[in-house]
Formats: structure tokens, sequence, C-alpha cells
């Protein structure tokens, strides 16, 4: 049998001659870097190729080496390979769209857009019992909202269709035919309790896993038996028994003959992917690095039917910001999850290429055609990638605010009309209000409590809070006197009807009148005001929520407070009684406030 690991002390392949000296790269090097791709880039090429070679003479190797079939893994001189690029993401319609999977369809999007060549989808549903239709057009619809779109495919058709594997069995069977006429697969017909004793065996005598039954060199006269007692009959692949092959990391375990078709008839995993990449002509398999396992097999399966081998590179895992793999205890893990959080496909893209990606400079942001003209396989990092959420919705925000203007605008407005805080017939608000927010917003879903923040009042909560202390004993009770007074004046409501030229006018004057200026005037007149110590513009914010009383954008379950009521609560703060609960530990003196949604409907002042 053919085992993979590596034993015994290093070799230096410098001593050892050229003919097989690959061989020890390979064993050596993946014994710290675990994956292909690091093989490869050592090599100065991210591009893996797998050869199988004749039996290396056994007086080059020590013991432990000797015998039997030899894997040469080689860099290519170009990822090119001098033939057409075709390239293919294969997920199977078990679940959602995973960002994980995302990136990898990213990446083979983006190599095959930047040589020129062919993207393929095609579906791997040859788990029937969890593959849905559901599933697969709600991956094809994240696909297609994330911009990649697919050269061939299920929806699309293509000259090596069908792309949906379980419309593939005829093929599948007549290429294991062909393995077994040529003696590289022969039938199994291990019961599963015979199968399973043989673990149990195994794992008593402390050996790998592998088949140990009789079927591999049965006679014709057993075989037939068999058949004509109709016993089911599983379709193995012969590995070559003599001696062993050391591929540290490659493969874990030891590799045994190993089933290509069921009992069933249903073809199995690694020699339905073997079969469809080499007939769809695919010359890079771009993957996910736990794919690692099934190289081998797949090597081996090439081989036996004569086909070419493509490229291979796999790709590093996405962790979690505890390293470990993400899933979904982490949070949000699908495509579809932050398509309805808000999230754009754009920042998408851009953040997921970046997760193992870069160009080399300290940019970060990239349209997708950037990404075309500047990806390279070369630059992928062999080290896993942590998903940020954070960096996600900051990278969501500069895509947002990339937009042009009036559709930025249009956006937010669609947005607040549809969740019932601005009127259908108004617009001339909500440009005003998306200018005022739009550096404050990353997600266009966050544009509603962003909005809805600013109309609210909470002037007594922020007056009870330990940041607002230092704001309050600084004699805030003499700056509330004078702005009510302004207020009942009819002053600050003339200001504030000119527009931000009005405020500026009004409040510089305000300040000379209390010999106030900078924090110390305007941050008492923001709380005053909006009820906060904290906002976008100050004087955007306080002519945006004059208007909003005198305009009637505004519904009435967007929970604003007109200027009428805000001055109606700021009358009935208790500052004495304020200034010693600062002083004390006492409860907060709450006067008496009318709740926001009865005050909704008032008019201005």
């Amino acid at each position: 049998m053919s085992s993979v690991g590596f034993v015994g002390p290093p070799i230096s392949p410098t001593r050892l001659p050229t003919s097989i000296r690959i061989v020890v790269v390979v064993i050596i090097f993946f014994s710290s870097q675990q994956t292909l791709e690091m093989m490869a880039a050592a090599m100065g090429s991210p591009w893996l190729r797998i050869r199988l070679l004749p039996e290396v003479p056994p007086r080059l190797l020590r013991p432990h080496l000797r015998r039997g079939l030899s894997v040469r893994a080689s860099a290519s001189a170009s990822p090119d390979g001098g033939g057409p690029v075709r390239v293919r993401f294969a997920p199977s319609p078990t679940g959602n769209l995973h960002v994980g999977g995302a990136r990898t369809a990213l990446f083979n999007y983006l190599f095959a857009r930047s040589k020129g060549g062919k993207f393929v989808l095609r579906i791997e549903d040859t788990d029937l019992e969890r593959s849905t239709k559901k599933s697969e057009e709600a991956v094809l619809s994240d696909l297609a909202w994330l911009g990649l779109d697919w050269d061939e495919g299920p929806d699309v058709g293509g000259e090596f269709g069908p792309y949906r594997q379980s419309e593939r069995n005829s093929m599948y069977k007549q290429y294991a035919d062909k393995l077994m006429e040529s003696g590289a697969v022969y039938r199994c017909f291990c019961s599963s309790e015979e199968l399973e004793q043989m673990k149990e065996t195994a794992k008593q005598m402390q050996l790998p896993p592998v088949y140990m039954g009789k079927w591999g060199t049965a006679s014709d006269a057993e075989i037939q038996q068999e058949l004509e007692k109709g016993t089911p009959y599983t379709y193995r692949f012969r590995v070559p028994k003599e001696g062993s092959l050391k591929i540290n990391d490659l493969i874990r375990d030891t590799l045994g003959d190993f089933v290509i078709m069921r009992s069933n008839g249903q073809p199995v995993y690694n020699f339905c992917v073997t079969v469809d990449d080499a007939t769809m002509h695919i010359s890079h398999v771009i993957r996910a690095e736990e794919h690692l396992p099934n190289t081998l097999r797949q090597a081996l399966i090439y081989k036996a039917l004569g086909f070419p081998m493509p490229s291979f590179a796999h790709v590093s895992l996405i962790l979690a910001p505890d390293r470990s793999k993400l899933s979904k205890r982490h949070g949000a893990t699908s495509v579809g999850q932050y398509k309805d959080m808000g999230y754009l496909p754009q920042a998408m893209v851009n953040y997921l290429a970046l997760l193992g990606w870069g160009d080399g400079t300290e940019n970060e942001f990239f349209t997708i055609d950037d990404l075309v003209e500047k990806f390279t396989i070369n630059r992928v990092n062999k080290s896993g990638a942590v998903f940020d959420a954070v960096k996600l919705k900051w990278m969501n925000g500069q895509h947002l605010r990339s937009f042009p203007p009036d559709v930025l605008i249009k956006s937010f407005e669609d947005r607040w009309k549809d969740t019932g805080i601005l009127q259908e017939s108004e617009s001339g608000f909500a440009k005003e209000a998306a200018e005022l927010l739009k550096d404050g917003i990353d997600l266009i879903t966050d544009a509603d409590a962003a909005l809805s923040n600013l109309l609210s009042y909470p002037l007594h909560a922020t007056l009870s809070s330990d940041e607002a202390k230092s704001v309050v004993q600084d004699k805030l009770s003499e700056v509330a006197s004078g702005l009510i007074s302004a207020y009942d004046s009819g002053e600050l409501c003339q200001a504030l009807a000119e527009g931000r030229d009005g405020w500026q006018k009004w409040v510089k004057n305000f300040g000379k009148s209390l010999k106030r200026k900078g924090k110390s005037l305007f941050m008492p007149l923001r709380v005053l005001l909006t009820g906060k110590l904290h906002g976008p513009d100050m004087g955007g914010t306080v002519v945006l929520i004059h208007k909003a009383g005198t305009c009637g954008a505004v519904t009435q379950q967007s929970g604003f407070v007109n200027l009428d009521e805000r001055f109606r609560i700021l009358k009935e703060v208790q500052w004495e009684s304020l200034l010693f609960f600062f002083s004390t530990s006492l409860p907060f003196p709450c006067a008496r406030e009318k709740p926001p949604a009865a005050a909704a409907a008032a008019p201005g002042h």
C-alpha cells in the first residue's frame, strides 16, 4: 500500500542526484509549510504540477523511501501553461454560499479575466440527500449579486456541458468502465459490516484504516460467482501496492485502494471532479487548502485515464478572530446574510479579495475592474486570513460614499421612505439629510438609525450621564436660560429660517453675549438643542431639525421631537437638583416629559 507522511531523519537535497532531488525538496518543504502553493512559491511559482513517475532506483534512496510509485511535485514555469486558461468554481448546493467559497470563486474569476480565459460554473450535486434546487438558486443568485458572471454553467450552457454532476452520470460510468477494462479499478463486493470490521481490526492493531479486503486480488471465478448472486459492489481504485511514498502534510493518512463508484451507481467526489475537470479542459484548479488531501487521489485517476494534469493552487482558509476556522458560531458567514444586512456587492468583492491578496501597495480600495487589472496569483498569501467584520463595514462605507452624490442621496431617500421615516412626496429634506449624515453611515441600513437619532431628543438621558457632568457643571443652566430667551423671542427661529448663514451669524452674537466661544459655547448648545453630546455638524443639524418641523417631511412614526417640544422639555429641567445629583449618588431628578411620539405632530415655533 502507498502511505503518506514523513518518517526518519531529514535528507539534504544537495547530497542527492538531480533525478530525485525535487522529490526530497517536496518532503522537506511541506514539513513546515503545509500547503502546495508554498512549495511552488519556494520554486518561483504558485502553481503546482503533480506528475506520477516510474520508480526511482532503490539504491539512491534511504530504506524507508525504497520501492514503488513516486509522486513528483514541480512548479510550472508559467501559470498560463501555454494553452487557453479555463478555471472553474464548483459549489455544492447543500446550503448558502459561504464567504470562503465566494472568495475562491472570486480568485478564479479574477485569474480567468486577467488572462483572457474562461470562468466555468459547475454544480457538484452528487450528494443527493442534501442537495436542493433552492440552494442551487441561492448560490447562483449570490454569485450574480457579487458580479462574478460566468462564461459556462448550468443556466447559460456551453460546449462542455452538462454542468450539473447529477446530469453527467453516464459519462462517469463510461470512464469507470474504461478503468475497469484497464485493470486500474476492480469490483469490491465487501459489505458495510466487513468494511467496518476492517477498520476495527486496523484500530486494534494500531494500523491505518485502509482497505484490506480480498477483492483486489480475487480470481475471475470468485468475481463471477458474486455477480451471479447479485451481490452489490463498488468500483475501487487500485493504488499501486509496491513501496511507499512520503510527502509530509500533503496527505496525512495512509492511502489504500479507494472507492470511485458506490454500489448504487453513484460516483464518488474525487472521481467526478477528475473526470469533470479533464473533460471540461480545466487548465488551472484554484481551490481551498482543505482539498489538499484529495489531490493525490485525483492525480492517480488522471494518470490512469491518460488525462493531462492541470495546475493546482490551494488557497488558505479564512479564519475567525480567534484564528479558528470561520463558522456560524462567529456570526454571519454567508454572502446572502451580508446582502440582507445591507452590504454592497462592491464592498464584499473588495474585502474578499484582500483576504489573502494585495497589489503590493498601501491601497485598499479596489473596484472589480481594478482587481481584474492588478490580480496575480503569485501575490496570494500562504497564511490564513482573519475575517474582520469591523473592517468589512468600514470598507462598505468607503464604497457607499464613492457613489455619485445623486445616486447616494436617492439610495438614502428610498430607504427612508421604505421604512416610513419620510413622507413619500418628500425629496428636498432627504437631500440635506443625506449630505449631513453620509460620513457617519457605513451601511445603507444604518441610514434609518442615523436619521432617527438626529430627529430624537434624549435630553434627560444625556444630562444624567457621567460624560455630561463637566458640561452641566460649566454653568449649563445659564446657557439654557439665554437660549430659551432667544427662542421665545423668535430670534433663533428667524436665524434658522435663513439656513446655515443665519445660524452662524446668530451663534456668533449669542457667544459674545455670554462671553463664550469654541467648545465652551458649542458643546452646551449641542446638548441643549439636540439632546446629545456628539453628532454631525452642529449648524447643519439644528437647521435640519428646524426644517423638519416646518416642511412636513417626516412622518409621525419617525419619533421626531420638534423645537417647540424640545424647549418645553428644556424649560422643565431642574438645574439645582441636577447639580446636586452630580455631587451625590442620588437618582437623577427627571422632569416630566411628554412622550416624543405625542409631540411629533406639533407645529414648529
